[in-house]
């Protein structure tokens, strides 16, 4: 068996089993909110999930016909499903979204959810490697939430979305694009060693690997299936291809804190943590609005073309970009 294979068979393993993905530290939702939220607000998105109804039902407008949108690698449709649910709460009812995913048992259960919304013939659900490309036809809309971080054979399907979308179409994206295997570059790790000496002894212990980490240990979480497996190529290849109109950028070292690792320790009702929180994150956009670090999550439009990119002052997308050199690649 190939290492790809091997691989293949160990992510869908994985995503076939009944995982809690969307099972995320309360800290995180306190950052959440507290933060990205407040940027998309000011740029019209109330939150990620409105950012695709937003577009979708803008392209259905502007279009005058019924939307085809396929989704790669949805897992269990949870966003598909609330992407469908918000496009009919604003009277856009003229669309399909076609969710793909190598996971069959992740599949079945997002197809007992879409009965239960009352969404067949909306939402819809395929078995597809999307390392091969996108299945045959043509699309107007591809979604991406959180996927593409898992693709090995990103030029390909990048290559695939361009020849299906058209002139009109568009790809939105969420997803992550910092250093492959979600580790941290040098110059952001060192911003990480400098915040974990502000960290109690006992808010070291990673809950995800359970170790003791008096000093943080970076781990590449794509040593086993695809997690984080090419996450620094996604945004130069897109570059390559596609023109972005909205891109949105955030996020670095703030990430270790308020992840499943360590995220567990920080408590919304202590005044410490919280404060804690707010310190790393400050030193996190300083960091990255001086262009010292890259931002790790992205939220954006890529299309054919695009006369303009509405981005936050000094995050751009090339802002954004961390190219790897001889001794970081």
């Amino acid at each position: 068996m190939s290492e790809y294979s091997e691989r293949l068979e160990q992510e869908r393993a994985r995503f076939d089993a009944d995982l809690c993905v969307h099972d995320l530290p309360a800290i995180f939702h306190y950052w959440a909110n507290a933060y990205p939220r407040v940027m998309l607000n000011t740029h019209g998105y109330d939150n990620i999930v409105d950012f695709f109804v937003i577009e979708m039902a803008g392209w259905i407008e502007s279009a005058g016909r019924p939307l085809r949108a396929v989704s790669v690698g949805a897992g269990d449709c949870a966003h598909e499903i609330d992407v469908a649910k918000g496009l009919l709460a604003r009277g856009s009812e003229d669309f399909s979204i076609l969710c793909l995913d190598i996971s069959e048992g992740a599949l079945g259960r997002a197809g007992d959810a879409i009965h239960a919304q009352g969404l067949e013939g909306r939402v819809a659900t395929m078995v597809h490697d999307f390392n091969q490309g996108l299945p045959d036809g043509d699309f107007d809309v591809v979604i991406a939430n959180q996927s593409l971080h898992h693709v090995v054979e990103l030029e390909r399907l990048f290559d695939s979305i361009v020849d299906r979308i058209g002139d009109a179409g568009c790809f939105l994206i969420s997803d992550t694009i910092g250093r492959n295997g979600h580790l941290r570059w040098p110059e952001a790790k060192e911003l990480v060693d400098e915040a974990w000496q502000w960290m109690p002894p006992g808010y070291r212990y990673n809950h995800r690997l359970q170790r003791q980490e008096d000093d943080f240990l970076d781990w590449d979480c794509s040593q086993e299936g695809f997690e984080g497996i090419r996450a620094q190529d996604i945004l130069p290849l897109l570059l390559e291809r596609l023109q972005p109109s909205v891109f949105l950028a955030w996020g670095n070292i703030i990430d270790v804190f308020i992840d499943r690792g360590f995220g567990h320790h920080f408590r919304r009702q202590t005044d410490w943590d919280l404060h804690f929180i707010d310190r790393v994150q400050a030193m996190d956009h300083a960091a990255i609005a001086s262009g010292r670090i890259s931002p790790t999550h992205m939220l954006a439009r890529f299309q054919k073309t695009a006369e303009r990119c509405v981005h936050e002052v000094g995050i751009g997308p090339e802002q954004a970009l961390r190219r790897p050199t001889a001794s970081t690649s």
